[in-house]
């Protein structure tokens, strides 16, 4: 009677520990805020202006060593958590961590086949160019001191426009006239000449798109409405990101970076409102799919 209690016990804890691991299995994984916070905090380092790359390097090594220590620990398990652990590699300064960004970016991709793609090409292309091989997607671009930019060699043979559109990277054609645009006057040395953020404003506004002496690109606009951001000043953000989105009324980023500021500065409502806009332009923005389902 003693064995065939002690039997039963023994199964009845058994089938308790195996509930207990099929539910800890089932439950849905979520992403690491860690690294999150980690890749905000690589991304506001690259926001403001005269940035001291040393501060920066210094940071960056910091956060390698982290994202290192969560991979051991495995809690590096959500597509997006491989995509931001993917980036701060992406930042680094060899071969080793270029190799990383690959790597990680393909676990991202593999977990979830909608991925943004277009860090997993610019991943290749830097770990190419380490290895002193020319690029293949043409993500890459660099400037000598007191000379334009260029686009880093590329050997245009291995991916077609058809490839370098699913990865969400520039034609070849759109990647010569991004090299122009790159060459243009930041909209940022306006404010060194004293204009106010108004003044920028009816600059920009004034400009032709296609031959302004500023880069008044979507892109332009949007870094320069970030940069504002690094220095505090989101009011005068907010009124570049409004402008942005009367300019390109079609880019989904466009609104996607007005509904972030506007809920920076506590407009819930028509942050939401223009995170919805994102989404409608384009139905594959997680982002604002995130945003507007923690919102709710």
């Amino acid at each position: 009677m003693k064995n065939i209690i002690s039997i039963i016990l023994i199964l009845v804890l058994t089938s308790c520990k195996t509930n207990k691991e099929k539910e800890i299995s089932e439950s849905p994984l979520t992403d690491n805020t860690e690294l999150i916070e980690i890749y905000k905090n690589d991304q506001a380092d690259r926001r403001i202006e005269n940035i001291d790359w040393s501060v920066v390097s210094k940071n960056d090594s910091l956060r390698e060593v982290r994202i290192y220590q969560l991979l051991d620990s495995n809690k590096v398990r959500t597509s997006k958590d491989y995509h931001n652990a993917a980036m701060i590699f992406q930042h680094g300064g060899d071969s080793v961590a270029y190799g990383m960004a690959v790597k990680l970016m393909r676990k991202s991709i593999e977990l979830d086949s909608t991925a943004n793609k277009w860090l997993l090409a610019a991943a290749i292309d830097r770990n190419l160019i380490s290895r002193n091989k020319p690029q293949i997607y043409g993500t890459q671009y660099f400037r000598m001191r007191g000379k334009p930019w260029e686009l880093r060699k590329i050997d245009t043979t291995q991916i077609t426009d058809e490839k370098r559109i699913e990865y969400g990277v520039e034609t070849l054609a759109e990647q010569r006239e991004k090299v122009k645009r790159m060459n243009r006057k930041k909209i940022s040395e306006l404010l060194v000449q004293g204009k106010s953020i108004d003044n920028v404003v009816k600059i920009i506004k004034s400009q032709n798109k296609t031959d302004s002496e500023f880069d008044i690109s979507e892109s332009g606009i949007n870094s320069f409405g970030y940069s504002l951001i690094g220095q505090g000043k989101n009011k005068e953000a907010l009124k570049i990101f409004k402008l942005n989105t009367e300019l390109y009324p079609n880019g989904f980023n466009t609104y996607d970076s007005y509904g972030e500021c506007l809920l920076l500065l506590g407009k819930k409502e028509e942050g939401i409102k223009a995170y919805k806009k994102s989404l409608e332009l384009n139905s594959k923005n997680k982002n604002a799919k995130t945003i507007i389902e923690q919102n709710k």
